[in-house]
């Protein structure tokens, strides 16, 4: 990331997809010497959500690039602006337009009664923002966006504003499973072979879009079906089950059972396979998850309060919360493939 590069050439073909979206293209180089490289921008569902589009891609364009180069592929870079065309010159973290959500017609409750949480929701997102006292930026709330820039709040008074990171105390065999964990491997770490961690890292990891849908089954049964938009997996919380079924097959997502209370929706999930909670934490069969699903309808946000128990791996509870708010770009499943180099193998 230390070393500025420019490449110029021809759009051939754009990927938008997550974890990275990426850009390939045919370079000629100062000497005149052809070749073909590929450029990391950020996940679809990001460029999405900043107003990005498809379209914005004309294929067969000429682009200029400003990046960094691959420290050891000499085709691949990562893009820090572009020019794509007569377009203007962007950069990676630009925010287009998008529309208002309009939610004056939107049902607080659904005709059974329960709240209307179905519907598609995200957390806020940070978008890349400089100071008065100029440097880099940094990645600030939309919403606080603007104070940042004008010098009116701190990067520390907005950290203060953010949900607290869980606090991992680790078993010895915790620990030790920790201290062994590589991050950047696709075998340990599910992230990079496009496979889900757990819900509760990739409900708001990379500010996705999640999907909750209300509904009946054929039974008669009232289930929320949850679709997690990083990786489009899918969880049902069974409403109104007094108990989890004595046998279960451990699963990713577990067996969730939630009942309504008010406005706030408690949901208990066992029934897990061995896996990744978040890394480098590791989870056991023995995993154990309590969530408060809180909805708000004067601020259509939904809060999510979590405790989590394994006694395997965790010493005492992981807990914090987080909140989402209806999202203004509708959900939309994005395919994943991590085109990152040292992942090919």
């Amino acid at each position: 990331m230390s070393v500025p590069k420019h490449w110029s050439g021809t759009l051939a073909e754009m990927h938008l997809i997550n974890p990275h979206s990426y850009m390939e293209i045919d370079v000629v180089d100062e000497n005149g010497k052809k070749g073909h490289i590929r450029c990391e921008m950020r996940a679809a569902a990001l460029l999405r959500r900043s107003g990005w589009s498809a379209e914005m891609f004309k294929i067969g364009s000429h682009i200029e690039v400003d990046g960094h180069p691959h420290r050891t592929d000499a085709n691949a870079c990562y893009t820090e602006n572009f020019k794509l065309g007569d377009a203007p010159m962007r950069n990676r973290n630009d925010q287009f337009q998008t529309k208002e959500l309009d939610t004056s017609k939107r049902a607080l409750r659904l005709a059974d009664g329960q709240p209307n949480i179905s519907g598609d929701w995200a957390v806020e997102q940070l978008v890349l923002t400089v100071p008065p006292s100029g440097g880099n930026g940094s990645m600030i709330p939309k919403s606080q966006s603007a104070a940042f820039a004008a010098g009116k709040i701190t990067v520390q008074q907005v950290q203060a504003m953010q949900p607290p990171r869980p606090k991992t105390v680790y078993t010895v065999q915790g620990q030790k499973a920790a201290d062994g964990f590589d991050r950047l491997s696709p075998k340990d770490n599910p992230w990079f072979a496009c496979k889900p961690t757990s819900f509760i890292r990739d409900w708001t990891a990379d500010w996705p879009i999640n999907q909750f849908e209300q509904k009946t089954t054929l039974t008669g049964e009232k289930v929320i079906d949850i679709t997690y938009g990083l990786y489009n997996f899918q969880r049902r919380i069974h409403v109104g089950m007094a108990k989890h079924p004595d046998r279960l097959k451990p699963s990713y997502a577990g067996h969730s059972i939630g009942r309504w209370d008010g406005n706030t929706l408690e949901v208990d999930t066992v029934g897990f396979a061995a896996g990744v909670l978040s890394p480098p934490t590791r989870s056991s069969e023995q995993l154990h998850i309590v969530e408060r699903f809180t909805f708000d309808p004067q601020k259509f946000s939904l809060r999510r309060d979590y405790s989590v128990t394994d006694p395997v791996y965790l010493a005492a509870p992981y807990e914090s919360y987080d909140v989402m708010y209806l999202s203004d770009v509708p959900f939309q499943k994005q395919p994943c493939k991590d085109m990152t180099p040292e992942f090919q193998k």
